[in-house]
């Protein structure tokens, strides 16, 4: 449900409901009743949660698993390491996945 991935990815981003709210500009009440599916965020607001998280709309609303990261304003060769960071990453997990059967 949108409250558990919410929390979730707050969680993961080492935030406590009162950081979270005050980078949203709500109250830490309105997180709370997020994460415990009392309400549900606005539509305005879904776009601020995937923005802040790197995720996208579909993946809050668990229509889509993808997520993204920012990379406007690096260069070619910024972008490229970061890629390759990735795929040294995925890598290293696969061959730690593979270990373990």
């Amino acid at each position: 449900m949108l409250g558990d991935i919410i929390k979730t990815l707050r969680l993961s981003h080492n935030l406590n409901q009162v950081q979270l709210a005050k980078s949203l500009n709500v109250s830490k009440q309105t997180i709370s009743n997020w994460e415990n599916n009392n309400i549900l965020p606005s539509i305005d607001m879904l776009i601020k949660l995937s923005d802040f998280f790197s995720v996208t709309t579909d993946y809050l609303l668990e229509l889509d698993n993808r997520k993204f990261i920012e990379i406007t304003g690096l260069t070619d060769t910024q972008l490229a390491h970061i890629q390759q960071i990735i795929k040294d990453i995925t890598a290293a997990s696969d061959k730690k996945g593979s270990n373990l059967s």
